[in-house]
C-alpha cells in the first residue's frame, strides 16, 4: 500500500515538474525578442551565391539564356513573371501575393458576409411564414383548370431545379463544410465526403447550364416587361398592402428572377465554373493562378447571391402561396388562382 502511494506521488511530482518546465519554457519563448522579418514572406534575402548587383553578371552564354534568373531570388515575393526554363511559366513567381489576397477575400468577405446573407434570407423566410403564413386566395377554388405549362416546360424546370439543389448543397459544403462538417466527421471522412461533393458539383454544372439556356429560349417571350409590371414593382405585388395588382403570364417579381437571378447570375456562375473546371469551349484560355482566383471569387459571390434569391423563389412557389405549385406540378392551375394572381393573362385567355 505504501509502495503504491509512493509511486503515485512520484508520478504526480514528475508530471508537475514537466508541466512547469514546459510552461516556463513557453513563457520565455514568448518573451524572447525576434528579429524582424525583412518582408511578409521572410525569404527574400539574397543568398550569398547571388551577386549584390545582378546586372553586373558577365554577358556569357548562361547570362544570355537566363537573363532574369537572379531576380527570382532577389524579389521572390512579387507577382511579375521571372524567367524559368521549364514549361510551367508560373514557376517564375516563387510567392504570389495575389494568392494571399484571394484567400482573404474568399475566407473573409465571401464566407463571412455570404454566410450572413444566407442566414438573413433563411430566417427572414421563416419569420414571414410564421407571421403571415401562406398567402391564401380571397375566393374559394373554382375547380376549373387552366393549362399553364407543358410537359416539356415542367421537365426542363424540374431538371434545372434538381441540378441547382445539387450544386447549392455541394457548393455550400465546399465553402462552409470545414467549419461544421469536418469537426463532426473527422478529417479523413470529411476529405472523402468532400471529394464526392466536388465530383457531383463538377459533373452537374454543365447540365445546369444547359437547362438555363433551354428554359430561357422557352420563356424569354413571356418575360418581356409589359403592362402592369411597373405597378407591381412599386407595390411589391401588393404583398404588404394586401391590394391586388394585375399581372400577365409572369409578374414583375418572376421576371426579375428570370432575367437577373436565373439568366444573368446563372450564366455568370456557369461561365466561371467552366473556367474552374478548365472546360471553356470555343476559345483559348490560359488557366493560370490569377485567372482561377478571379473565377473563384466571381463563382462564389454569384452562387451565394443566386442561392439567396432562390430561397424566396422556392418559398413563394411552394408553401408561401396557395395553389402556386400546381402549375409546375400538374401543368394546370385553378381559374380562381389565375384570375387573382395573373389577371391580365386570365382576361386574355377568356377574350
Amino acid at each position: 500500500m505504501k509502495r503504491s502511494f509512493s509511486k503515485v506521488l512520484r508520478t504526480l511530482v514528475v508530471a508537475a515538474g514537466l508541466s512547469l518546465s514546459l510552461a516556463s519554457g513557453m513563457s520565455f519563448a514568448e518573451r524572447a525578442p525576434m528579429v524582424p522579418l525583412p518582408s511578409p514572406s521572410g525569404v527574400d534575402i539574397p543568398p550569398l551565391s547571388v551577386p549584390a548587383n545582378p546586372n553586373s553578371l558577365a554577358n556569357g552564354t548562361q547570362a544570355q539564356a537566363q537573363p532574369a534568373n537572379p531576380s527570382i531570388f532577389t524579389a521572390p515575393n512579387s507577382d511579375p513573371q521571372n524567367y524559368v526554363s521549364i514549361p510551367d511559366k508560373q514557376a517564375g513567381v516563387l510567392i504570389q501575393r495575389a494568392g494571399q489576397e484571394w484567400r482573404l477575400i474568399r475566407n473573409g468577405i465571401i464566407t463571412v458576409y455570404g454566410g450572413w446573407l444566407l442566414a438573413i434570407a433563411f430566417f427572414g423566410i421563416i419569420a414571414m411564414y410564421t407571421i403571415k403564413g401562406s398567402i391564401k386566395l380571397h375566393e374559394p377554388m373554382s375547380g376549373v383548370k387552366i393549362k399553364r405549362f407543358s410537359a416539356l416546360d415542367r421537365l426542363i424546370h424540374w431538371t434545372m431545379a434538381a441540378s441547382f439543389l445539387a450544386l447549392a448543397f455541394t457548393g455550400l459544403m465546399i465553402l462552409y463544410g470545414k467549419y461544421f462538417a469536418m469537426p463532426l466527421m473527422g478529417g479523413v471522412a470529411y476529405g472523402s465526403f468532400l471529394m464526392v461533393c466536388k465530383n457531383i458539383h463538377n459533373f452537374t454544372g454543365p447540365l445546369f447550364t444547359l437547362t438555363i439556356v433551354l428554359f430561357f429560349l422557352l420563356f424569354v417571350g413571356k418575360n418581356i416587361p409589359g403592362k402592369g409590371d411597373l405597378d407591381w414593382l412599386l407595390t411589391f405585388g401588393g404583398m404588404f398592402s394586401g391590394k391586388h395588382v394585375p399581372a400577365g403570364f409572369f409578374n414583375m417579381g418572376e421576371k426579375f428572377w428570370f432575367w437577373f437571378g436565373m439568366t444573368f447570375l446563372g450564366l455568370l456562375i456557369s461561365a466561371s465554373g467552366f473556367v474552374l473546371d478548365m472546360i471553356v469551349p470555343f476559345m483559348q484560355i490560359e488557366y493560370l493562378r490569377g485567372t482561377m482566383q478571379i473565377a473563384n471569387i466571381i463563382h462564389s459571390s454569384a452562387a451565394i447571391l443566386m442561392t439567396t434569391m432562390a430561397m424566396g423563389h422556392i418559398y413563394i412557389g411552394t408553401i408561401g402561396m396557395q395553389g402556386s405549385i400546381d402549375g409546375m406540378k400538374t401543368g394546370y392551375v385553378d381559374a380562381t388562382w389565375a384570375k387573382e394572381h395573373h389577371e391580365l393573362w386570365y382576361d386574355k385567355l377568356n377574350k
